[in-house]
């Protein structure tokens, strides 16, 4: 634990949806889109490749239960699920947290080539 870190004060801070013993899951405080959550290991590790395998496992299997949430509560027509490891990647708090981003039809004028658009002049190929 870091007690600088805002992940590792999250679940007495935030509202918990979903939980295992190895993760846990919240509604994104600064959301790209409406239902768009965090899963987040308990353990405080800053990349997703230093996790071990059943921490990784754990945070894909919340992930399904996190969708199941959002699906009911707001009816996405599609997700982004992604990771940023390293300063390069975007990643600005280094503790790993998977997003899981709800999209919805209409939300950008092409959606095509969804991640690839972390790099603008890749997204269409």
């Amino acid at each position: 634990m870091d007690n600088n870190c805002p992940f590792c004060k999250a679940e007495s801070e935030r509202e918990i949806i979903a939980s295992t013993s190895l993760s846990f899951a919240f509604f994104d405080g600064f959301p790209v889109s409406p239902g768009h959550a965090l899963i987040i290991p308990r353990r405080h590790v800053a990349s997703f490749f230093d996790l071990t395998k059943d921490e990784q496992q754990d945070m894909l299997k919340l992930a399904d239960c996190v969708k199941s949430i959002i699906d009911e509560k707001y009816q996405p027509d599609g997700y982004n699920v992604g990771v940023n490891v390293g300063e390069a990647a975007g990643q600005s708090i280094f503790h790993v947290h998977m997003h899981l981003i709800p999209r919805y039809k209409g939300d950008v004028s092409n959606p095509r080539g969804g991640v690839r658009g972390v790099i603008p002049s890749k997204q269409n190929y």
